[in-house]
Protein backbone atom coordinates (compact mmCIF):
# COMPACT_ATOMS: atom_id res chain seq x y z
CA UNK A 1 0.00 0.00 0.00
CA UNK A 2 1.36 3.45 -0.94
CA UNK A 3 0.83 6.25 1.55
CA UNK A 4 0.79 9.92 0.57
CA UNK A 5 0.21 13.19 2.38
CA UNK A 6 -3.29 14.69 2.64
CA UNK A 7 -2.13 17.55 0.41
CA UNK A 8 -0.99 15.18 -2.35
CA UNK A 9 -4.19 13.15 -2.00
CA UNK A 10 -6.23 16.33 -2.39
CA UNK A 11 -4.29 17.33 -5.50
CA UNK A 12 -4.73 13.87 -6.95
CA UNK A 13 -8.46 14.04 -6.32
CA UNK A 14 -8.67 17.50 -7.93
CA UNK A 15 -6.82 16.20 -10.98
CA UNK A 16 -9.25 13.28 -11.18
CA UNK A 17 -12.23 15.64 -10.96
CA UNK A 18 -10.76 17.92 -13.62
CA UNK A 19 -10.39 14.97 -15.96
CA UNK A 20 -14.00 14.02 -15.34
CA UNK A 21 -15.16 17.56 -15.99
CA UNK A 22 -13.16 17.81 -19.21
CA UNK A 23 -14.41 14.47 -20.52
CA UNK A 24 -17.14 15.26 -23.06
CA UNK A 25 -20.53 13.70 -22.40
CA UNK A 26 -22.83 13.19 -25.36
CA UNK A 27 -26.15 14.85 -24.56
CA UNK A 28 -29.30 12.84 -25.10
CA UNK A 29 -31.82 14.69 -27.22
CA UNK A 30 -35.00 14.49 -25.18
CA UNK A 31 -38.45 14.27 -26.73
CA UNK A 32 -40.08 13.47 -23.40
CA UNK A 33 -42.66 15.70 -21.65
CA UNK A 34 -39.89 17.31 -19.57
CA UNK A 35 -37.24 17.99 -18.73
CA UNK A 36 -36.40 19.33 -22.15
CA UNK A 37 -33.17 20.03 -23.99
CA UNK A 38 -31.30 23.03 -22.54
CA UNK A 39 -29.01 25.06 -24.79
CA UNK A 40 -25.31 25.31 -23.94
CA UNK A 41 -25.35 29.07 -23.39
CA UNK A 42 -28.12 28.68 -20.80
CA UNK A 43 -26.21 25.91 -19.01
CA UNK A 44 -23.11 28.12 -18.92
CA UNK A 45 -25.17 30.89 -17.33
CA UNK A 46 -25.77 28.60 -14.37
CA UNK A 47 -22.03 28.45 -13.65
CA UNK A 48 -21.81 32.17 -12.86
CA UNK A 49 -20.51 33.02 -9.36
CA UNK A 50 -22.94 33.32 -6.50
CA UNK A 51 -24.10 36.72 -5.29
CA UNK A 52 -25.85 37.73 -2.08
CA UNK A 53 -29.50 36.84 -2.54
CA UNK A 54 -30.50 39.99 -0.61
CA UNK A 55 -28.36 42.24 -2.79
CA UNK A 56 -29.46 44.96 -5.19
CA UNK A 57 -28.15 42.87 -8.10
CA UNK A 58 -30.38 39.95 -7.08
CA UNK A 59 -33.37 42.29 -6.99
CA UNK A 60 -32.52 43.57 -10.47
CA UNK A 61 -32.39 40.03 -11.86
CA UNK A 62 -35.68 39.10 -10.22
CA UNK A 63 -37.37 42.30 -11.41
CA UNK A 64 -36.24 41.63 -14.99
CA UNK A 65 -37.54 38.04 -14.76
CA UNK A 66 -40.89 39.36 -13.55
CA UNK A 67 -41.18 41.94 -16.34
CA UNK A 68 -40.41 39.42 -19.09
CA UNK A 69 -42.68 36.72 -17.65
CA UNK A 70 -45.51 39.25 -17.66
CA UNK A 71 -44.92 39.78 -21.37
CA UNK A 72 -44.87 36.05 -22.16
CA UNK A 73 -48.00 35.39 -20.08
CA UNK A 74 -49.83 38.52 -21.30
CA UNK A 75 -50.49 39.78 -17.81
CA UNK A 76 -49.97 42.64 -15.42
CA UNK A 77 -50.50 40.31 -12.46
CA UNK A 78 -47.80 39.83 -9.85
CA UNK A 79 -45.15 37.23 -10.76
CA UNK A 80 -44.10 34.90 -7.92
CA UNK A 81 -41.19 32.45 -8.01
CA UNK A 82 -40.56 29.37 -5.91
CA UNK A 83 -37.53 27.09 -5.69
CA UNK A 84 -39.60 23.97 -6.33
CA UNK A 85 -41.30 22.09 -9.10
CA UNK A 86 -44.57 23.51 -10.43
CA UNK A 87 -46.35 21.25 -7.97
CA UNK A 88 -45.17 23.48 -5.12
CA UNK A 89 -47.10 26.50 -6.35
CA UNK A 90 -50.06 24.31 -7.35
CA UNK A 91 -50.30 23.17 -3.73
CA UNK A 92 -49.69 26.73 -2.55
CA UNK A 93 -52.50 28.06 -4.75
CA UNK A 94 -55.20 25.63 -3.68
CA UNK A 95 -54.20 25.94 -0.02
CA UNK A 96 -53.79 29.73 0.00
CA UNK A 97 -56.89 30.65 -2.01
CA UNK A 98 -59.64 28.21 -0.98
CA UNK A 99 -61.80 29.71 1.77
CA UNK A 100 -64.90 27.55 1.20
CA UNK A 101 -64.55 24.63 -1.25
CA UNK A 102 -62.53 23.85 -4.38
CA UNK A 103 -63.87 22.45 -7.65
CA UNK A 104 -61.01 20.48 -9.23
CA UNK A 105 -61.41 19.54 -12.87
CA UNK A 106 -59.24 16.66 -14.07
CA UNK A 107 -58.43 15.40 -17.55
CA UNK A 108 -55.63 13.14 -16.38
CA UNK A 109 -52.83 12.56 -13.91
CA UNK A 110 -52.11 16.17 -13.07
CA UNK A 111 -55.68 17.19 -12.37
CA UNK A 112 -55.84 14.15 -10.09
CA UNK A 113 -52.69 15.41 -8.39
CA UNK A 114 -54.25 18.80 -7.68
CA UNK A 115 -57.20 17.05 -6.02
CA UNK A 116 -54.82 14.94 -3.92
CA UNK A 117 -53.07 18.14 -2.81
CA UNK A 118 -56.39 19.53 -1.62
CA UNK A 119 -57.38 16.41 0.29
CA UNK A 120 -53.99 15.90 1.97
CA UNK A 121 -54.06 19.53 3.13
CA UNK A 122 -57.54 19.18 4.61
CA UNK A 123 -59.10 21.48 1.99
CA UNK A 124 -62.73 20.69 1.09
CA UNK A 125 -62.79 19.76 -2.59
CA UNK A 126 -64.69 17.82 -5.23
CA UNK A 127 -63.17 16.33 -8.37
CA UNK A 128 -64.85 16.43 -11.77
CA UNK A 129 -63.36 13.94 -14.22
CA UNK A 130 -63.48 13.91 -17.98
CA UNK A 131 -63.21 10.70 -19.96
CA UNK A 132 -59.52 10.09 -20.73
CA UNK A 133 -58.65 11.89 -23.94
CA UNK A 134 -61.51 14.37 -23.58
CA UNK A 135 -61.38 17.97 -22.30
CA UNK A 136 -62.96 19.87 -19.46
CA UNK A 137 -65.85 21.69 -21.12
CA UNK A 138 -67.37 25.07 -20.33
CA UNK A 139 -70.68 23.29 -19.70
CA UNK A 140 -69.09 21.09 -17.02
CA UNK A 141 -67.63 24.13 -15.27
CA UNK A 142 -70.92 26.02 -15.44
CA UNK A 143 -72.85 23.08 -13.98
CA UNK A 144 -70.47 22.84 -11.02
CA UNK A 145 -70.21 26.56 -10.24
CA UNK A 146 -73.94 27.15 -10.60
CA UNK A 147 -74.44 25.19 -7.36
CA UNK A 148 -72.79 28.03 -5.40
CA UNK A 149 -70.72 25.51 -3.42
CA UNK A 150 -67.31 26.57 -4.70
CA UNK A 151 -65.08 29.61 -4.32
CA UNK A 152 -62.07 28.19 -6.21
CA UNK A 153 -61.74 26.38 -9.54
CA UNK A 154 -58.69 24.50 -10.85
CA UNK A 155 -58.20 23.59 -14.50
CA UNK A 156 -55.29 21.89 -16.24
CA UNK A 157 -54.46 23.85 -19.36
CA UNK A 158 -52.28 21.17 -20.96
CA UNK A 159 -52.36 17.54 -19.79
CA UNK A 160 -49.22 15.63 -20.78
CA UNK A 161 -50.69 12.23 -19.88
CA UNK A 162 -53.48 12.48 -22.47
CA UNK A 163 -52.19 15.08 -24.93
CA UNK A 164 -55.18 17.38 -24.39
CA UNK A 165 -55.13 21.17 -24.25
CA UNK A 166 -58.24 22.44 -22.51
CA UNK A 167 -60.44 25.12 -24.14
CA UNK A 168 -59.67 27.84 -21.58
CA UNK A 169 -61.09 30.50 -23.91
CA UNK A 170 -64.51 28.81 -23.71
CA UNK A 171 -64.21 28.28 -19.95
CA UNK A 172 -63.31 31.98 -19.57
CA UNK A 173 -66.70 32.98 -20.95
CA UNK A 174 -68.42 30.91 -18.24
CA UNK A 175 -66.17 32.34 -15.53
CA UNK A 176 -67.54 35.82 -16.21
CA UNK A 177 -70.75 34.64 -14.53
CA UNK A 178 -68.86 33.82 -11.32
CA UNK A 179 -66.69 36.83 -10.42
CA UNK A 180 -66.19 35.67 -6.83
CA UNK A 181 -64.60 32.36 -7.83
CA UNK A 182 -60.77 32.32 -7.93
CA UNK A 183 -59.62 30.58 -11.11
CA UNK A 184 -56.35 28.62 -10.95
CA UNK A 185 -54.76 27.16 -14.10
CA UNK A 186 -51.94 24.61 -14.35
CA UNK A 187 -49.92 25.72 -17.39
CA UNK A 188 -46.76 23.85 -16.37
CA UNK A 189 -46.38 22.09 -19.72
CA UNK A 190 -47.74 24.81 -21.99
CA UNK A 191 -46.69 28.32 -20.91
CA UNK A 192 -44.14 29.82 -23.34
CA UNK A 193 -45.11 27.17 -25.90
CA UNK A 194 -48.81 27.97 -26.25
CA UNK A 195 -50.28 31.46 -26.14
CA UNK A 196 -52.19 32.11 -22.91
CA UNK A 197 -53.65 35.60 -22.57
CA UNK A 198 -53.89 35.50 -18.79
CA UNK A 199 -55.55 38.85 -18.12
CA UNK A 200 -57.90 38.69 -21.10
CA UNK A 201 -59.09 35.26 -19.92
CA UNK A 202 -59.45 36.39 -16.33
CA UNK A 203 -57.15 33.73 -14.86
CA UNK A 204 -56.31 34.52 -11.24
CA UNK A 205 -53.39 32.14 -10.66
CA UNK A 206 -51.47 30.78 -13.66
CA UNK A 207 -48.72 28.33 -12.76
CA UNK A 208 -45.78 27.03 -14.78
CA UNK A 209 -42.25 25.76 -14.21
CA UNK A 210 -38.89 25.91 -15.89
CA UNK A 211 -38.29 22.43 -17.33
CA UNK A 212 -40.95 22.37 -20.04
CA UNK A 213 -41.54 24.92 -22.81
CA UNK A 214 -39.25 27.45 -21.12
CA UNK A 215 -36.40 24.99 -21.87
CA UNK A 216 -34.51 25.26 -18.59
CA UNK A 217 -33.42 22.72 -15.99
CA UNK A 218 -36.04 21.73 -13.40
CA UNK A 219 -36.21 23.55 -10.09
CA UNK A 220 -38.16 26.82 -10.37
CA UNK A 221 -41.92 27.27 -10.29
CA UNK A 222 -43.51 30.49 -11.54
CA UNK A 223 -46.98 31.90 -11.15
CA UNK A 224 -48.88 35.02 -12.16
CA UNK A 225 -51.27 35.97 -9.35
CA UNK A 226 -54.12 38.50 -9.50
CA UNK A 227 -55.03 41.01 -6.79
CA UNK A 228 -58.35 39.16 -6.49
CA UNK A 229 -56.52 35.96 -5.57
CA UNK A 230 -54.28 37.86 -3.17
CA UNK A 231 -57.31 39.38 -1.43
CA UNK A 232 -58.85 35.92 -1.08
CA UNK A 233 -55.82 34.69 0.87
CA UNK A 234 -56.78 37.04 3.72
CA UNK A 235 -59.84 34.83 4.31
CA UNK A 236 -57.73 31.67 4.68
CA UNK A 237 -56.21 31.10 8.10
CA UNK A 238 -54.00 28.06 7.52
CA UNK A 239 -52.12 28.80 4.32
CA UNK A 240 -48.97 26.90 5.28
CA UNK A 241 -45.56 28.57 5.32
CA UNK A 242 -43.17 27.89 2.43
CA UNK A 243 -45.87 28.01 -0.26
CA UNK A 244 -48.03 30.72 1.30
CA UNK A 245 -48.69 32.93 -1.71
CA UNK A 246 -49.72 35.91 0.40
CA UNK A 247 -46.45 35.92 2.32
CA UNK A 248 -44.43 35.65 -0.91
CA UNK A 249 -46.40 38.55 -2.44
CA UNK A 250 -45.94 40.72 0.66
CA UNK A 251 -42.23 39.99 0.86
CA UNK A 252 -41.72 41.05 -2.77
CA UNK A 253 -43.41 44.37 -1.95
CA UNK A 254 -41.50 44.87 1.28
CA UNK A 255 -38.04 43.80 0.10
CA UNK A 256 -37.98 45.00 -3.54
CA UNK A 257 -38.30 41.72 -5.45
CA UNK A 258 -36.71 39.59 -2.77
CA UNK A 259 -38.07 36.21 -1.68
CA UNK A 260 -38.92 34.81 1.73
CA UNK A 261 -36.45 31.92 1.49
CA UNK A 262 -33.06 31.62 -0.22
CA UNK A 263 -33.80 31.24 -3.93
CA UNK A 264 -31.91 29.13 -6.47
CA UNK A 265 -29.75 31.88 -7.93
CA UNK A 266 -28.19 29.63 -10.59
CA UNK A 267 -31.61 28.89 -12.07
CA UNK A 268 -32.54 32.56 -11.85
CA UNK A 269 -29.46 33.45 -13.90
CA UNK A 270 -30.57 30.91 -16.50
CA UNK A 271 -34.21 32.00 -16.45
CA UNK A 272 -33.22 35.65 -16.81
CA UNK A 273 -31.11 34.93 -19.90
CA UNK A 274 -33.67 32.58 -21.46
CA UNK A 275 -36.53 35.06 -21.05
CA UNK A 276 -34.42 37.77 -22.69
CA UNK A 277 -33.80 35.37 -25.58
CA UNK A 278 -37.51 34.59 -25.95
CA UNK A 279 -38.62 38.23 -25.80
CA UNK A 280 -35.79 39.98 -27.63
CA UNK A 281 -34.27 37.40 -30.00
CA UNK A 282 -36.79 34.75 -31.06
CA UNK A 283 -39.87 36.86 -30.33
CA UNK A 284 -42.84 35.68 -28.29
CA UNK A 285 -45.25 35.24 -31.21
CA UNK A 286 -42.54 33.50 -33.27
CA UNK A 287 -42.03 31.04 -30.43
CA UNK A 288 -45.72 30.19 -30.33
CA UNK A 289 -45.75 29.80 -34.13
CA UNK A 290 -42.77 27.42 -34.01
CA UNK A 291 -44.52 25.22 -31.46
CA UNK A 292 -47.64 25.18 -33.67
CA UNK A 293 -45.56 24.18 -36.69
CA UNK A 294 -43.78 21.36 -34.84
CA UNK A 295 -47.09 20.10 -33.47
CA UNK A 296 -48.69 20.06 -36.93
CA UNK A 297 -45.75 18.16 -38.41
CA UNK A 298 -45.75 15.57 -35.61
CA UNK A 299 -49.49 14.97 -35.84
CA UNK A 300 -49.34 14.56 -39.62
CA UNK A 301 -46.50 12.07 -39.26
CA UNK A 302 -48.37 10.18 -36.52
CA UNK A 303 -51.48 9.98 -38.70
CA UNK A 304 -49.41 8.41 -41.47
CA UNK A 305 -47.73 5.74 -39.36
CA UNK A 306 -49.88 5.30 -36.21
CA UNK A 307 -52.84 7.32 -34.92
CA UNK A 308 -53.05 10.39 -32.70
CA UNK A 309 -54.61 9.33 -29.42
CA UNK A 310 -57.01 11.96 -28.01
CA UNK A 311 -59.89 14.14 -29.22
CA UNK A 312 -58.43 15.96 -32.24
CA UNK A 313 -60.34 19.14 -31.50
CA UNK A 314 -58.32 19.74 -28.33
CA UNK A 315 -54.76 18.67 -29.11
CA UNK A 316 -51.77 19.88 -27.14
CA UNK A 317 -49.35 22.25 -28.84
CA UNK A 318 -46.35 21.03 -26.86
CA UNK A 319 -46.54 17.24 -27.20
CA UNK A 320 -48.36 14.54 -29.12
CA UNK A 321 -49.70 11.30 -27.62
CA UNK A 322 -49.65 8.49 -30.19
CA UNK A 323 -51.33 5.07 -30.25
CA UNK A 324 -48.59 2.43 -30.11
CA UNK A 325 -50.18 0.23 -32.76
CA UNK A 326 -48.71 0.89 -36.21
CA UNK A 327 -51.10 1.40 -39.11
CA UNK A 328 -52.48 -1.92 -40.32
CA UNK A 329 -51.44 -3.80 -37.17
CA UNK A 330 -53.36 -4.93 -34.10
CA UNK A 331 -50.18 -5.39 -32.08
CA UNK A 332 -48.61 -2.64 -30.03
CA UNK A 333 -44.92 -1.93 -30.39
CA UNK A 334 -42.79 -2.17 -27.25
CA UNK A 335 -41.95 1.36 -26.09
CA UNK A 336 -38.98 0.21 -23.95
CA UNK A 337 -37.68 -1.67 -27.01
CA UNK A 338 -38.20 1.44 -29.15
CA UNK A 339 -36.23 3.60 -26.72
CA UNK A 340 -33.47 0.97 -26.60
CA UNK A 341 -33.29 1.23 -30.40
CA UNK A 342 -33.10 5.04 -30.17
CA UNK A 343 -30.47 5.09 -27.41
CA UNK A 344 -27.38 4.64 -29.66
CA UNK A 345 -28.60 7.67 -31.62
CA UNK A 346 -28.83 9.63 -28.34
CA UNK A 347 -32.59 10.07 -28.74
CA UNK A 348 -35.36 9.39 -26.24
CA UNK A 349 -39.15 9.71 -26.37
CA UNK A 350 -41.74 9.19 -23.67
CA UNK A 351 -43.80 6.14 -22.82
CA UNK A 352 -47.50 6.57 -22.15
CA UNK A 353 -48.47 7.70 -18.66
CA UNK A 354 -50.57 5.92 -16.06
CA UNK A 355 -53.29 3.82 -17.69
CA UNK A 356 -51.90 4.71 -21.12
CA UNK A 357 -48.45 3.28 -20.42
CA UNK A 358 -47.28 1.04 -23.31
CA UNK A 359 -50.61 1.65 -25.06
CA UNK A 360 -49.32 5.00 -26.26
CA UNK A 361 -46.04 6.85 -26.58
CA UNK A 362 -45.38 10.58 -26.39
CA UNK A 363 -43.26 12.85 -28.55
CA UNK A 364 -42.70 16.28 -27.06
CA UNK A 365 -42.17 19.27 -29.36
CA UNK A 366 -41.53 21.98 -26.83
CA UNK A 367 -38.79 24.30 -25.71
CA UNK A 368 -35.86 24.80 -28.08
CA UNK A 369 -36.63 21.88 -30.42
CA UNK A 370 -36.60 22.76 -34.11
CA UNK A 371 -38.09 21.15 -37.23
CA UNK A 372 -34.87 19.25 -37.99
CA UNK A 373 -35.10 17.68 -34.53
CA UNK A 374 -38.64 16.47 -35.19
CA UNK A 375 -37.60 15.01 -38.53
CA UNK A 376 -34.72 13.25 -36.81
CA UNK A 377 -36.86 11.54 -34.17
CA UNK A 378 -39.65 10.58 -36.57
CA UNK A 379 -37.16 9.14 -39.10
CA UNK A 380 -35.58 7.11 -36.30
CA UNK A 381 -38.98 5.69 -35.28
CA UNK A 382 -39.58 4.75 -38.93
CA UNK A 383 -36.23 2.94 -38.95
CA UNK A 384 -37.38 1.02 -35.88
CA UNK A 385 -40.57 -0.03 -37.67
CA UNK A 386 -38.56 -1.20 -40.67
CA UNK A 387 -36.33 -3.29 -38.40
CA UNK A 388 -39.25 -5.32 -37.10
Amino acid sequence: MILCSPKLATRARMAELNNLILTPVMAIKLFIPGPTVVSEDILKEMSLPMIAHRSKKASEIQKRISDNMQKILFTENRILLSTSSGSGLMEGAIRSCTAKRAAVFSIGAFGDKWYKMAKTNGIPADKFDSVMGEPTTAEMVDAALSTGKYDLLTVTHNETSSGIQNPVEEIAEVMKKYPDVVWCVDAVSSAAGSKIETDKLGIDVLITSTQKALALPPGLAICAMSKKAYDRTAEVENRGLYFDLRTIWDFIDKKNYQYTSTPCLSLMYALDKQLQHIVEVEGIENRFARHEELAAYTRAWADEHFAVYPNRKYLSKTLTVIDSRPKGSDEMISIPELNAFLAPRNLQLGNGYGGLKDKTFRIAHMGELQMEDMKEITAAVEDFLKSK
